[in-house]
């Protein structure tokens, strides 16, 4: 009888000794100047400040960190169905930087997890290439990782991901949306399109119930969509908004009274969460341009509006509750960076809702 072995199996050290070797250069693509090197080490290494005199220095005033954890959903279905991988990190970054923001916070550095059925060095590279892209795009270290093979928990061409965010905010800079009042004006920045969620109900209705292909073109969706690939257009990576949203905090920090992702829950849900007792926000329907993947979805599903706004983002990535009276020169920032924003409702005295203002 054969003595048995871990490459019987289904994992082979050799080929995942090859797979982790391709990562580094990827890592250190990421590095700002806070990070410290420990080669071979058991973990990452992050210096909150610099020495003295420092042109890097950043200086907390009772530092608080903020942590985030999030992962891609069923998007990674269409990427494995596309045999396109290259983007789905750019989404796993965004899903906690942009979380991290909405409290003030400036992202660190990050870190991934990666599962996966068997062993693929050129997969995970293209994987934690867009996870490099992501955290370069955000300002923040790839600080490390686990990558996990488990044949027996998926099939050889699946994997899953899961991505961890340390930011950090001054304690009196912190944003908790406890200065909303009445009076202030909620400005809406786009989104590039779904980003990571609601793809449940996406992949139902494009596969599911119009039998269409990820190869497919889309046709007769009365949108720019036309002669665009399905799965190109799903795929479209997530808007990450730190370096925005940081610009607009170091500019404007006492005129921000609240910042929410919208993600899961769409406009409405999200919105209210950082919402105060007695702060009623009014939202003009019709006052920012609804990206044309969301038309296009809608046609196919045959799905409600009210529908449509509980799950999808609808065109807004990010959402900030400002005092009036510097709306318009954050606008003008905004609009500097080359970033779509729209003036789409007002904050009343009541019930702490959001609500069309019909």
């Amino acid at each position: 009888m054969a003595k048995a072995t871990y490459k019987d199996s289904g994992v082979d050290l050799d080929l995942y000794r090859n797979a982790m070797s391709r990562l580094p250069g990827l890592m250190e693509r990421t590095e700002t100047p806070r990070v410290r090197r420990l080669p071979g080490g058991f973990a990452g290494m992050f210096q909150l400040d610099f020495e003295k005199g420092s042109p890097f220095r950043r200086n907390y005033e009772d530092p608080v960190l903020i942590s985030c954890t999030d992962g891609v959903g069923t998007k990674l279905k269409i990427a494995i169905a596309m045999n396109s991988h290259e983007t789905v990190g750019i989404d796993l970054v965004a899903m906690s930087v942009n979380d991290a923001i909405c409290c003030g916070a400036e992202p660190l550095f990050f870190l991934d997890y990666v599962a996966m059925g068997k062993d693929n060095p050129p997969l995970l590279e293209k994987i934690v290439t867009g996870i490099s892209e992501g955290c370069v795009q955000a300002n923040s270290a790839l600080l490390g990782g686990e990558t996990a093979i488990m044949p027996d928990m998926y099939g050889a061409d699946d994997y899953d991901l899961g991505g961890f965010c340390v930011g950090v905010a001054s304690k009196k800079d912190l944003i908790d949306g406890s200065a909303v009042k009445p009076g202030d004006v909620v400005l809406g920045i786009a989104s590039t399109g779904l980003h990571s969620n609601g793809f449940s109900l996406v992949r139902k209705v494009v596969f599911a119930l119009n039998n269409l292909n990820v190869f497919d073109e889309i046709k007769n969706s009365g949108t720019e969509l036309d002669g665009q690939l399905v799965g190109n257009v799903l795929l479209t990576p997530t808007k990450i908004y730190v370096k925005p949203a940081l610009q607009i905090l170091d500019n404007f920090r006492s005129a921000v009274h609240g910042i929410a992702h919208i993600t899961g829950g769409g406009l409405h849900e999200n919105l209210e969460r950082v919402l105060p007792e007695g702060a009623h926000v009014l939202i003009d329907r019709g006052s920012w341009n609804v990206k044309p993947v969301f038309k296009w979805i809608q046609r196919l599903g045959e799905i409600e509006d009210d529908e449509m706004f509980k799950v999808f983002n609808m065109g807004l990535g990010l959402v900030l509750v400002l005092e009036k009276e510097q709306v318009e020169a954050i606008r003008a920032l905004l609009d500097e960076m080359g970033l779509e924003n729209h003036v789409i409702g007002k904050v009343v005295e009541g019930k702490k809702a959001v609500v069309w203002n019909d």
